[in-house]
């Protein structure tokens, strides 16, 4: 088999052929699928094994120490050939790794042959196509997580013991020093245990990435940012906790540590960086200084990690395998996410080379994996959608009230227009139907006719540039929406944008880049279905929820008609890009928040569509977009299930609670009430009043983005994760 090794005299770096290892006894024979590079620890090692010995002895004073010893017992000449025979020899790497079990040894029988585990240790976890791996170092890798992430399971493990050394707590603020691969680790762990985060490190690419991640803010150590970040957190009380997650010979990490720590605060050392601890300030505050020892308890014990005796549950609750086994659970819940971590894979035949672009710097990496023989060209690793940040100009002009009656103009008046918006607004009070725009003569004389539009035209920038109109409907065919509403933007109107905002991730971009230079963001987007008065009703009917839902959402959305517009994808954009955002927008209304992520399932064909989309509190939320259900059968029906209740909807028709009170509106037909009303009148509301939108700006980007989404993950097969932008 082959073998990472190096040589700690020379330095040299090789990729070996050894014998494979035996299985023996209280263990198992595992081949590797993924190991992980610690860019740290590891990288530390390579780059002490390339100085000259003085150069060696000062990075290893314990071990100078060590051979001065053995030289009073021993003399020179043996101790010399003793140092010189451990350093010229091949030395292994490697101490996190994911693969699949090949044997099993006796007394095993928690796995078996095929099974896929996640391995530790620097004598068992190697990067080598085979290792033995003791009962103790090993973990079964939870369904549903890839093995390229499973790999991170050793690292997991060190980042969470350190987690619990510091024994946070909810709504603690806490400051991780150092954001590679621990820190980010460090980071992500604090914030799923409800821990706000403040990030420092020198290097601004890692502090975007933790912040992505979750962290509060992130800043360079040297400049005011995470000390004005603390004191706004804290109150200016200072952090509960501290992680030492830096490495190298500045006194920096623990200095800041005191100068940020509140009174009687926790400072936890996880890496290996200098520690000239500050009396006076250390003193002062009374802190707390705990070290974080590797994997968790069972570590350097060898009757524990070699022959297999754990320690009783009872009496030590997280031993190192046990956090091996939580870290695994937590990234098979989503509740850590690594793949963003990995900044690179590379076959295990370039290891050498690979460690080379490291030292060099040629390769600027979090986490690295090497990929063995038999594993697909690159991890399963999920795709991933930026949600653009919403920025203002600086000079965004203030919201002021307009005049009575609000003054309308409509750009489009086709079916929907006509028949779902303009009815609502032609006998609404305080409105005046303008002007309305299409392209030809014929339907806007139509349009003025029929709902009194006080002129026809064709021509829009006449429209735009008219400073009698208050606001602008966009209601034209879907792929004019996002080039419409960025011209309404910057002529200064507000916009109510038929459904989709955007079918593109460029579009939805010009569109706000019309609103940071113009400083408008004056934008409602036609999901009505958030304003129906029956789920609304329902909705309060089932009260504050506490835990994480379940939605299960049917779309019954037959087919389209010949000749449909709908169905001209390479100008129109997909049915689901045009429709989708209504589903997408309902659900996160009724949970309170915006998803995180989407994972699209389409039948051959694409006729029927299921999309997944995760949020922030573990709620998950099943659309099933179809157009293969019976014509006579409801279009919209909804359940959500949480805390012991459910709400159910049918088709804006009926709906009811069930729980400990139960609840069911009026049973008789009656029109269905899809909340265009309510919205129009909202919308109106915050024109004439100057007030907020009736949906903020950021939550409309989510759900344009969220269902841009859906095609990422379509074409990548695997769930796309939803980043915010900052």
């Amino acid at each position: 088999m082959k073998q990472v090794v190096q040589n700690y005299k020379s330095g040299e770096l090789a990729v070996l052929d050894v014998p494979a290892p035996g299985c023996r006894p209280g263990g198992v024979l595992v081949r590797s699928s993924y190991s992980l590079i610690s860019t740290g620890t590891e990288l530390m090692k390579v780059s002490e094994a390339g100085m000259s010995m003085l150069g060696k002895a000062r990075s290893r004073p314990d071990q100078v120490a060590k051979v001065m010893q053995s030289v009073a017992v021993n003399g020179m000449p043996a101790t010399y050939r003793k140092v010189m025979g451990k350093l010229d020899s091949w030395t292994p790497l490697g101490y996190s790794l994911c693969g699949v079990v090949e044997q099993v040894g006796a007394g095993i029988d928690d796995v078996k042959a095929g099974d896929l585990v996640a391995c530790a240790g620097n004598e068992h976890a190697l990067h080598a196509e085979l290792n033995w791996v003791p009962k103790n170092l090993y973990a079964p890798v939870p369904d549903g997580l890839a093995p390229a992430h499973a790999a991170f399971g050793t690292v997991g493990s060190i980042a969470l013991q350190g987690v619990r050394r510091g024994e946070p707590q909810l709504g603690d603020t806490a400051l991780v020093i150092g954001l590679g691969l621990i820190g980010q680790l460090v980071a992500q762990l604090l914030t799923a245990s409800g821990v706000r985060v403040v990030g420092a490190d020198p290097d601004p690419a890692r502090c975007a990435l933790a912040e992505r991640l979750g962290a509060a803010a992130c800043g360079d150590p040297a400049s005011t940012a995470v000390e004005a970040a603390v004191a706004e957190l804290t109150g200016g009380h200072g952090v509960d906790q501290v992680y030492l997650a830096a490495g190298g010979g500045s006194n920096q990490p623990v200095e800041l540590a005191a100068r940020l720590s509140r009174d009687r605060g926790r400072v936890v050392d996880i890496g290996k960086c200098r520690l000239d601890l500050p009396w006076n300030a250390y003193y002062e505050k009374e802190l707390d200084v705990r070290f974080s020892r590797s994997y968790g308890p069972g570590r350097y014990d060898p009757e524990y990690e070699l022959e297999g005796r754990d320690y009783p549950i009872g009496y030590v609750r997280w031993t190192e395998r046990r956090n091996l086994a939580c870290f695994l659970d937590l990234a098979a819940r989503g509740r850590v996410d690594v793949a963003p971590l990995v900044s690179h894979t590379a076959a295990f035949d370039d290891a050498v080379e690979t460690y080379r672009r490291l030292e060099d710097g040629d390769l600027k990496a979090v986490a690295v994996l090497f990929r063995y023989p038999g594993q697909s060209a690159e991890p399963a690793a999920a795709p991933e959608v930026t949600v653009p940040a919403v920025r203002r100009s600086a000079g965004a002009p203030s919201r002021t009230a307009t005049r009575t009656p609000v003054r309308l103009a409509f750009v489009g008046a086709g079916n929907y227009a006509t028949s779902m918006l303009l009815p609502h607004l032609a006998r609404r009070d305080g409105v005046t139907l303008s002007t309305v725009v299409t392209t030809t003569a014929l339907s806007a004389a139509n349009a003025r006719r029929k709902f009194g539009f006080a002129e026809a035209t064709t021509d829009l920038d006449a429209v735009l540039g008219d400073p009698a109109v208050d606001a602008v409907f966009v209601v034209t065919r879907h792929s004019s929406h996002a080039e419409l509403t960025r011209k309404a933007l910057l002529a200064g109107k507000a916009v109510f944008v038929e459904k989709p905002l955007a079918l593109t991730e460029d579009e939805l971009a010009g569109v706000l880049a019309a609103v940071e230079e113009s400083g408008n963001d004056r934008i409602q987007v036609g999901f009505n279905r958030r304003f129906a008065p029956l789920l609304r009703e329902a909705r309060q009917r089932f009260g504050t929820r506490t835990g994480p839902a379940s939605v299960r959402y049917l779309v019954n959305a037959g087919r389209l008609g010949h000749g449909s517009w709908y169905a001209r994808q390479g100008t129109e954009g997909s049915r689901f890009a045009g429709e989708g955002g209504h589903f997408i927008d309902t659900v996160s209304w009724l949970l309170d928040a915006d998803p995180v992520s989407v994972y699209p399932v389409a039948t051959p064909g694409g006729e029927d569509l299921q999309v997944v989309l995760g949020y922030p509190d573990g709620s998950t939320a099943t659309i099933s977009y179809v157009t293969t259900g019976a014509p006579g059968f409801p279009k919209e029906t909804l359940d959500l299930v949480a805390d012991g209740k459910v709400l159910r909807l049918d088709d804006f028709v009926r709906a009811s609670v069930h729980g400990p009170q139960k609840w069911v509106s009026s049973r008789l037909p009656k029109a269905r009430d899809k909340g265009q009303s309510a919205e129009l009148a909202a919308f109106v509301r915050a024109v004439r009043t100057g007030g907020p939108m009736p949906v903020p700006l950021e939550s409309l980007v989510a759900t344009t983005s969220a269902t841009l989404a859906v095609r990422a993950g379509l074409a990548a097969g695997a769930p796309v994760r939803l980043a915010s932008a900052r």
